[in-house]
């Protein structure tokens, strides 16, 4: 999962060497999830967007996304790693 760099934890940034976290409003707990999406009427098939969930906020994120058919995967950030 190194090679792959999330809001918070790319390089440079503050969150430099901090845990992903969550990317719900107000929540600062260890994300768990990593949701890809993208808008179609604004980015190509190329543009691949992430959300960051953890365990409490995984489903509201997801049906945020799938309701506006902008979902394209849900995944462990445990899977990415291995």
């Amino acid at each position: 999962m190194s090679d792959v760099l999330f809001p918070g934890n790319a390089p440079g940034t503050a969150g430099d060497g901090e845990p992903p976290r969550c990317s719900a409003k107000g929540c600062r707990a260890a994300a768990e999830f990593d949701l890809q999406w993208r808008n179609p009427r604004l980015h190509d098939a190329a543009r691949v967007k992430h959300w960051l969930a953890c365990s409490e906020h995984v489903d509201s994120l997801s049906s945020y996304l799938s309701v506006r058919s902008f979902l394209l995967a849900r995944q462990s950030l445990e899977d990415l790693e291995s």
